[in-house]
């Protein structure tokens, strides 16, 4: 039960992180034109990083309306409004000046840990919780003089209130585990290499909360007296020493983690690896150019978190094997190719082509460990969800009318015993997922008739339409002919 909800999360992921990419490419060219200024020396670097951080700065809020939308029933608009209000409410209540005043202190006394309030877990959180709110409200009938604020009206609002006290948890639970982990942090900096793997380990697998940031700014910026990044680009400290804390990410981001990406599309199902392609690539290239691996991670971080663990476990053995040899390389932006190139000019730097050779070798590792694991496990990364009947090769429908998927959309909704019997319409990349009232009602012919690849009854009131690759259109005139009841 609970790998289904955590596969269909991942699943409602898919939508932003499709975006990221792209604008992780972006900044790294702009960083690439001007590797010092961040924009400030080039109106066309400043253009190209100010475009791509307009996505990346925001991907908690993606996360938000992406995981609202996704995991809400009917895929309406009001859920992902619901997301952003949950998103808003608890980032505005728990930002450091909100804190200040309720504290009566000055913002300055703050703890720190609310300055990262903004993050990918309290996106994700947010957008459940709406999702949550949404299948619960959406159809709620208020009494005549709130009428009003009946149904979907009623959604943002519930969100609303149900985020005023997570916040309140929060706003006691956050700073404990935030300070803890700054501790912790501390306490392994003293271990050496041990300890730059440890780091490594938990950097990874703190991404979906949020709070890898504690343990960062232990490592990279001067809470401890490191500032390993700082320091790198200055080029102070000890030649071999300084940069141990960043240059195990450039062997995992730029080549372990493309060939996990490989690994995941070559395990994809037949019908659908054009669409798994198509993400991976882009994914791929913008964790080796830029160094930006949510496109990638979030793929299939909660489709598959045992995969996930074990890419935790070989990051924190790629920065324990860079700091025992004393190969180091620093970032301003991220272990991608441009800071990697950037990084040979400091003198500080040592034998940083040696991470290469130690990038090929995770390659290997990262590629044939996932596809082993992914295929003895059976695990739901992308285009591997749980269905065992043949589709197309192409996963297309035939028609040749130009309304063609009107024309289905409609012969399957008759099928399937119209508004009268279907309660719920979704869809996945191939199928029409469905709820009906009674699973008897459904004339299976005359759905077959419409030339459809196959259909799969999941209970006595679920089935699965198999459409193809152009699912989405015929999901969305059937919403259409439902609303017309």
């Amino acid at each position: 039960m609970i790998m289904k909800y955590l596969q269909k999360l991942g699943s409602s992921l898919m939508l932003p992180v499709a975006v990221l990419p792209a604008a992780a490419i972006l900044m790294g060219i702009g960083y690439w034109i001007d590797p010092t200024g961040w924009g400030a020396e080039s109106p066309l670097a400043a253009f190209l990083i100010k475009a791509g951080a307009s996505i990346i700065d925001n991907i908690p809020i993606l996360f938000a309306v992406g995981v609202a939308l996704g995991m809400s029933k009917q895929k309406d608009g009001s859920a992902a409004l619901s997301g952003l209000v949950a998103y808003l409410v608890t980032t505005t209540l728990l930002s450091s000046g909100t804190v200040a005043l309720l504290q009566g202190v000055d913002v300055t006394a703050v703890d720190p840990a609310f300055g990262k309030i903004g993050n990918a877990f309290v996106g994700i959180i947010s957008g459940i919780i709406a999702s949550m709110m949404f299948n619960r409200f959406s159809h709620v009938k208020l009494h005549d003089a709130l009428a009003f604020f009946s149904g979907k009206r009623l959604v943002p609002i519930m969100t609303a209130a149900a985020m005023l006290v997570v916040s309140a948890v929060l706003f006691f639970v956050w700073p404990v585990i935030y300070t803890g982990l700054v501790s912790f942090g501390e306490a392994i900096s003293e271990l050496g290499a041990v300890g730059a793997g440890l780091y490594g380990f938990f950097n990874r697998l703190l991404i979906p909360t949020g709070l890898h940031h504690a343990l960062n700014s232990v490592f990279w910026f001067d809470v401890a007296g490191i500032n390993d990044i700082g320091n790198f680009w200055a080029s102070k400290g000890t030649k071999g020493v300084t940069g141990m804390y960043q240059a195990g990410f450039f062997p995992v981001m730029m080549f372990g983690l493309p060939a996990a990406a490989l690994a995941m599309y070559h395990t994809a199902k037949t019908a659908k690896k054009k669409q798994v392609a198509s993400l991976m690539l882009a994914a791929g290239f913008a964790s080796f150019f830029t160094g930006v691996t949510e496109p990638i991670e979030f793929a299939f971080m909660f489709l598959a978190p045992m995969l996930y663990l074990v890419h935790a476990v070989l990051t924190g053995l790629s920065l324990a094997i860079a700091a025992t040899f004393h190969w180091t390389a620093g970032f301003g932006f991220s272990a991608g190719l441009v800071d990697f190139v950037l990084s040979l000019k400091i003198p500080i730097a040592n034998q940083p082509y040696m991470l290469l050779l130690q990038g090929l070798v995770f390659a290997v590792i990262y590629y044939f460990l996932f596809r082993f694991i992914i295929t003895k496990f059976n695990l739901m990364t992308p285009g591997r969800e749980e269905d065992t009947d043949e589709e197309d090769e192409d996963g297309a429908v035939n028609l040749s009318k130009d309304d063609k998927f009107a024309v289905l959309a409609a012969k399957i909704y008759e099928g399937l015993g119209g508004s009268a019997n279907v309660t719920s319409i979704d869809n996945c990349a191939t199928r029409l997922r469905l709820e009906v009232k009674d699973i008897k009602a459904v004339d299976q012919k005359k759905i077959k008739a419409t030339g459809v690849p196959g259909i799969k009854v999941i209970g006595p009131q679920n089935i699965q339409v198999i459409v193809g690759t152009s699912v989405q259109f015929v999901a969305d005139e059937m919403t259409k002919l439902s609303k017309r009841k």
